[in-house]
């Protein structure tokens, strides 16, 4: 039975690398690699002659059953992503199941995270968190994602790429309150690391003025209550708007109605009544 290890490896600052990954990273029969250039430059840093075989997100499926054969025959191989922990919005999920499918060993040596590392820095609660992974360029996707994190009650985390930090904060900026806290992770463990702290308000208005660059993490604050009890009485009202609508009530109608019942103040009733109108009408 041979063994797969999962290696974490720094995210910048190749300092960060620990002796046990080094160790290991010396000592297999070969490194599947995300990106075989990025690894050769942590190789050469501590000597390292390990052969290297790259796998990613393109390439991973046919190179499955190559790994299970290479640990059929008794190797042990390491699988190392871009930078830091491995699966993680990289390559290598269904590597490891069927590794483990293969009756052979899988195991973690822990190291560097960029979600971690972000969360560590932000200052707002950690347990619990979310990881969300890159956050979808479109579609219904994107919305279902972007209103998660607007209503979720635990802090939030998400990739972007620089390109579309700027538009990414302008669209959670309509989403959340005012004062709802973001903290942007650019460059870590990096000479120009930096964390910019602030309202969502005042990240899209900073980025949208200072092109992002560099990987980026970017983490939101949990909603306040207040927050969680506006969005719940929204919901609430744009069910019932479409179902009073969808009686035939007209729409200053159906927004009296939404007020009195829900006790929502009237020119909130009125907007989303005649929001969900105006997309019938577009939809016809």
């Amino acid at each position: 039975m041979s063994t797969l290890y999962i290696v974490a490896t720094p995210i910048g600052n190749l300092s960060d690398a620990s002796a046990r990954s080094i160790e290991i990273l010396g000592a297999v029969d070969g490194i599947l690699a995300e990106d075989t250039r990025r690894t050769r430059k942590l190789l050469a840093r501590f000597d390292l002659p390990t052969s290297l075989t790259s796998l990613h997100e393109h390439n991973e499926a046919s190179r499955i059953p190559r790994v299970v054969a290479r640990l059929d025959a008794g190797e042990d191989l390491a699988l190392v992503s871009d930078a830091g922990t491995p699966l993680l919005s990289d390559p290598g999920e269904r590597l490891v199941r069927a590794v483990l499918d293969a009756g052979h060993t899988v195991v973690p040596v822990p190291g560097p995270s960029a979600i971690l590392s972000a969360l560590m820095g932000a200052g707002f609660p950690t347990v619990p968190f979310v990881f969300h992974g890159f956050v979808p360029r479109k579609g219904k996707e994107r919305k279902a994602m972007l209103e998660q994190i607007a209503a979720a009650q635990e802090t939030s985390v998400v990739f972007e790429s620089p390109q579309r930090v700027a538009v990414l904060l302008q669209d959670l900026e309509a989403l959340v309150s005012e004062d709802r806290q973001v903290v942007v992770a650019r460059e870590m463990t990096k000479i120009h690391e930096e964390f910019f702290r602030g309202t969502m308000a005042e990240a899209a208005r900073y980025y949208a003025e200072n092109k992002a660059r560099g990987e980026v993490t970017i983490v939101v604050s949990p909603g306040s209550p207040a927050e969680r009890r506006e969005r719940v009485d929204e919901v609430a009202a744009s069910a019932l708007a479409r179902a009073l609508l969808d009686d035939g009530l007209t729409p200053s109608r159906a927004a009296r109605e939404v007020s009195s019942r829900l006790g929502i103040a009237k020119n909130a009733a009125y907007e989303i009544v005649h929001a969900l109108a105006d997309n019938s009408e577009e939809s016809d």
